[in-house]
């Protein structure tokens, strides 16, 4: 990046530079901003990559190859790593501490997909200090701390595009949309796959690797022994499987479906009003030393779930398959998973496809166009948030064995203060919400 554009966002975002690495960004909405609400269409959005393993690393990758951007730094617990994707990309600086990055008045936008017990502080974070912000799913580990994010957001007036990929390719948007507006007729039922979830650890303490940040990859979590099968996101089994740091392929893989299914029925904004448990609670195994998630997803799967909207569509975890859903309408059926359409009668996904010309489209793309336009990109954090927050309320019923009734306007649990004790989670001392 060149001297006078250092200077030039230097000066847009002083401003928002103002707090220091340890505190809460100051909130300061874009519009103050000495340049305006949005970067110009021949600015280049300055970058910066918050969680780089496994999916951040390919989000970040695609975000810079985009002509339209300038890679400025590189952030993650792992100081090899972030020192290994700076060089990829040419980055002079890398840092183990986020608040750093948010710090810089030269980092207009963030990509990031730490793990899900970190996702909240640093969306929280970058959005009150005006970042952009591409999250991958699922976007929370909690309901309050995804309603948090949505008004940081708001108030900032950022882009914050969710990694619901899906919502970018063509059999799914085009389905979703054939359904929404009433193609297959009412809808009856829908199908989704059951997706188990988390459960409990206690593995041995292993050494930490040079350079790896064990105390800032804990964040939020209580300080416990690393270990390798817990610091990986899929091993034996890592911690995608493992209860506080993930929702377990409930939000895993049911971010993905239940996603499609919201977007399918219309309900973007909403959700459910009932959580059907047919069983009693679910006894949460205990990991204690490394193993495939073979045996925890079998116990985990259990009791059987479903979930109604207020328009009396129920959602059936049983069948269906894990990126997407069976629809059952009146005119027929249709199933939408990932990059494939079907439907019975055959003809109705082959004739659709065959005669609409849209084309799968960048999900990091569609995020950059939002970034300069102001537009909401496709998949917008209310959206991400709520179709998260249909994950953690089945695991609450799960862990419960009970039927429950949910208000999604006032996301609070109807009648049952047990169940909304479990809508938010401890978090260490240093490590807490901001105030939005």
């Amino acid at each position: 990046m060149s001297k006078a554009k250092q200077s030039r966002r230097g000066f847009m975002k002083k401003a928002a530079a103002a707090s220091t690495v340890f505190a809460v960004p100051t909130i300061i909405p874009r519009s103050a901003l000495a340049q305006g609400d949005r970067p110009g269409a021949n600015d280049r959005i300055a970058i910066a990559g918050v969680g780089v393993g496994r999916q951040g690393s390919a989000i970040f990758s695609a975000a810079a190859k985009d002509p339209r951007t300038d890679v400025v730094c590189v952030c993650d617990v792992n100081r090899p790593r972030a020192e290994s994707i700076a060089k990829q990309h040419n980055a002079s600086e890398v840092s183990q501490d986020y608040r750093e990055v948010l710090d810089r008045s030269d980092v207009d936008a963030i990509l990031t997909a730490t793990p899900e017990h970190w996702r909240a502080n640093v969306c929280i974070n970058a959005a009150l200090a005006g970042k952009h912000i591409y999250a991958e799913k699922p976007l929370t580990l909690t309901i309050p701390e995804g309603r948090l994010m949505v008004k940081a957001a708001r108030r900032t007036g950022i882009t914050f595009q969710v990694g619901s990929h899906q919502r970018s390719q063509r059999e799914n948007f085009i389905g979703c949309e054939f359904i929404r507006n009433g193609g297959i007729g009412k809808v009856k039922e829908v199908h989704a796959a059951n997706y188990e979830s988390p459960w409990l650890c206690d593995l041995p303490a292993q050494r930490v690797p040079s350079g790896l940040d064990w105390n800032m990859w804990c964040g939020p979590t209580e300080m416990v022994p690393y270990h390798k099968e817990l610091y990986v996101p899929r091993g034996n089994p890592g911690w995608l499987s493992f209860r506080p740091y993930s929702g377990g392929e409930m939000t895993g893989w049911g971010t993905h479906g239940f996603d499609q299914i919201q977007s399918a029925l219309g309900l973007d904004h909403t959700g459910p009003t009932e959580i059907l448990v047919d069983g009693p609670a679910l006894e949460l195994p205990t990991y204690a030393e490394p193993e495939s998630n073979v045996r925890g997803n079998e116990l985990c799967s259990t009791p059987k779930l479903a979930y109604r909207f207020a328009n009396g569509i129920t959602v059936h975890l049983d069948k269906g398959n894990r990126g997407g859903g069976i629809f059952v309408g009146e005119k027929a059926k249709m199933e939408v998973f990932r990059g494939r359409l079907a439907s019975n009668p055959s003809e109705m996904a082959e004739e659709l496809l065959k005669n609409d010309p849209r084309q799968s489209r960048s999900h990091v793309g569609n995020w950059l166009d939002c970034c300069v336009s102001g537009k909401q990109p496709v998949a917008d954090v209310e959206i991400g948030h709520r179709s998260a927050t249909i994950c953690h309320l089945l695991n609450i019923g799960r862990l419960l064995g009970r039927n429950l009734k949910w208000d999604p306007d006032a996301e609070q649990f109807v009648g049952d203060d047990e169940a909304n004790g479990m809508l938010t989670r401890p978090m260490r001392k240093g490590f807490e919400w901001p105030t939005v």
